[in-house]
């Protein structure tokens, strides 16, 4: 064998080795991305499952409340049909801001906010958006990197021929920004 042809055939076996370790390192990323939004989604479902005992207690208190009580249930139902996810970030921003607004009533009622019931309920309420907060930041971070991972010269070749295509960062919409404005009777 000659020495040209054995040089073409090392540099050959040098860039496939190359693309397959950018390939799997791709992999490795956009399923890092796929967990970090089945995180956001499990503290999602576990919000959506507290809303009807959060507007139930409520309800009980402050039946007439409707607006804010119907709002809640609605931007929910919305949201567990939603599967587009920057639809969905701000289908839940709205929810999270709704929440904001069902929580202050307390303030108006203080039976309800005496409620142990109600206490327990804001309490998981609580819990679930300190884990939503943190899964957003990590799923971000996950987005970022897999972005930076497919956009780099030059492993972005490999990411365009094999199909490897950018991910939406999880964002705040313009509800999501603003403070939870909060109308008492």
């Amino acid at each position: 064998m000659s020495l040209p042809l054995l040089s073409l055939s090392l540099l050959g076996i040098a860039l496939l080795v190359w693309g397959i370790l950018v390939f799997n390192r791709l992999v490795r990323l956009r399923n890092q991305v796929r967990t970090a939004w089945a995180d956001i989604d499990v503290q999602l479902v576990r919000r959506h499952d507290l809303v009807p005992s959060l507007v139930s207690a409520v309800q009980a208190y402050a039946g007439h409340e409707r607006a804010v009580l119907e709002a809640v249930t609605a931007l929910r139902a919305q949201a567990m049909t939603e599967a587009s996810r920057p639809r969905l970030a701000g289908v839940e921003d709205a929810l999270e801001q709704a929440l904001g607004r069902l929580i202050a009533l307390q303030e108006a009622y203080p039976d309800l906010k005496a409620s142990d019931n109600f206490l327990q309920l804001q309490r998981d309420l609580v819990d679930v958006e300190e884990h939503l907060q943190y899964a957003r930041r990590f799923y971000n971070g996950a987005v970022r990197d897999y972005n930076d991972a497919t956009q780099r010269v030059p492993d972005l070749l490999v990411a365009r021929a094999t199909g490897f295509g950018a991910e939406e960062f999880f964002e705040a919409g313009d509800a999501g920004r603003a403070a939870v404005r909060v109308e008492l009777p």
